[in-house]
């Protein structure tokens, strides 16, 4: 039997970052990973997926940069090299949290974790079971794929983890879900050629982002050719050895349509079972979801968990966020979590990124708003990468100009909502902003731009 201060149960975004932090503040610490050091996101999510967007808009660029002087002839996809390169973006990233984890002494072990009590666990793996103790222990066992009964995950049938995994680009490709990773996904694979067709069982796709961001993203799935269908059920599938033909209801009518593989994206489900929770009298809440107060503990005192399996956007960087306040909450300090918004991005073409409330959100609580755009369109530094689609809006509380939100959609969107994240949770105002210097040529001009037409007195705008 072995002993630790800390016990941490997997080793994502959420539970690498909880076990260095509670190393660095003097705990013992063991964390526990069932498959892969740095977790889905860094193994079979957010990076090698970033992999396959970033190498399908090279691809595109090459072969469509005519109209900046860049012609190119005859540009292949070398699909083994791609794997290749992807794989090894992968590997440095994870062993590169082996090396933290072990330089912050942290015992790693391999196996799955099911809970004796509320101080020990046996962590079997294959035939060797091991027992530990300890005084506190955080969750971070993340979330899995939610599968659909009609489509059961095959060879052929994939999800997202099975995506970035093909042996080939295929010729066609049907995705079940329009949300982030479904769109992502089609997006990329659009872009190296395949003919992609998105089922949306919603009235629209990425509904989690304004209808005015994701008109921008729509435009150009059409102009890849990506055929979106809103409003539409999957109802089954059948294999053969070349492919998949989907079945899917719309507007009242069965439809199938032929494919080589069939992504299925419609949701995650938390990881919270299979682990004697419910024995050791943790609550649950909706959904499979853990109930935890504002330092991450639940109604166990001694245990907490963050991430994917609590409430809140399932995303890397929420998770880790968590991982943090629950690791200075077991070594006492007053950590709790405090954020004014958490942002969201979606890399597709171009890309979207939100955080704090959008317009409608802001009026549904009855909070009087004003706002204010400032497109792509008129930014040098928009206008030199011929990325002149998009546009920064700025949400800010009528009576004061207090920045409460912001939504982008462009090039580069992803990297410029952290300054708006900032903004937000530094309590700053539109006039802030608009009095920041900003770099001359940059996309961030753009939100500059946006903060003076916010508080009146752009400089660029000609009043009709």
């Amino acid at each position: 039997m072995k002993y630790s201060d800390t016990l941490v149960i997997g080793a994502g975004p959420g539970g690498y970052v909880a076990a260095i932090r509670a190393a660095k503040m003097g705990q013992n610490v063991t964390i526990v990973e069932r498959e892969y050091l740095g977790g889905v996101c860094s193994n079979v999510g957010c990076i090698p997926s970033k992999v396959m967007i970033s190498v399908g808009h090279r691809f595109e660029q090459a072969k469509h940069s005519d109209d900046m002087g860049v012609v190119a002839q005859d540009v292949n996809i070398n699909w083994t090299k791609v794997q290749r390169f992807k794989k090894g973006v992968v590997s440095k990233l994870v062993d590169g949290v082996e090396r933290l984890l072990i330089g912050n002494k942290i015992d790693i072990v391999n196996g799955e974790a099911y809970f004796v009590d509320a101080n020990t666990v046996r962590v079997i793996d294959g035939a060797n079971v091991q027992t530990y103790t300890f005084k506190n222990a955080i969750l971070a066992t993340g979330s899995r794929p939610v599968e659909i009964p009609t489509l059961k995950f095959t060879e052929r049938v994939i999800n997202s983890t099975g995506a970035l995994s093909l042996s080939e680009v295929p010729e066609k490709l049907v995705v079940i879900g329009g949300g982030y990773i479904g769109t992502e996904l089609g997006s990329a694979y659009a872009n190296l050629g395949s003919q992609v067709t998105i089922i949306e069982g919603g009235k629209d796709i990425l509904a989690g982002f304004e209808k005015q961001m994701t008109q921008i993203v729509k435009k150009s799935l059409k102009k890849k050719g990506v055929e979106v269908v809103v409003g539409a059920s999957a109802k089954g599938v059948e294999e053969n050895d070349k492919g998949v033909v989907v079945t899917y209801e719309a507007g009242g009518e069965e439809k199938t349509i032929e494919a080589n593989y069939v992504l299925v994206t419609v949701g995650r489900r938390p990881n919270t079972d299979e682990m004697g929770l419910e024995a050791v009298g943790i609550e649950f809440a909706e959904r499979g979801l853990l109930k935890v107060d504002k330092q991450c503990r639940t109604s166990v005192p001694n245990i907490y968990a963050i991430g994917d399996i609590v409430s809140g956007p399932q995303l890397a960087h929420k998770a880790s966020y968590e991982g943090k306040v629950a690791a200075e909450a077991i070594a006492g300090e007053k950590s709790i979590v405090d954020y004014l918004a958490i942002p969201a991005v979606c890399f597709t073409d171009p890309e979207l990124a939100t955080v704090g409330y959008n317009e409608e959100q802001a009026k549904a609580e009855g909070i009087k708003v004003k706002t204010a755009k400032s497109s792509f369109a008129a930014n040098g530094r928009a206008l030199a990468l011929n990325a002149t689609e998009g546009f920064v809006k700025l949400v800010a509380r009528k009576e004061d100009g207090l920045l409460i939100g912001a939504q982008i959609v462009g090039a580069g969107a992803s990297d410029m909502i952290a300054e708006m994240g900032l903004a937000i949770e530094g309590s700053m105002t539109a006039e802030d902003i608009a009095s920041t210097i900003h770099a001359h040529p940059t996309l961030g001009e753009i939100t500059m731009e946006a903060a003076e037409v916010s508080i009146g007195r752009p400089i660029h705008v000609v009043k009709a």
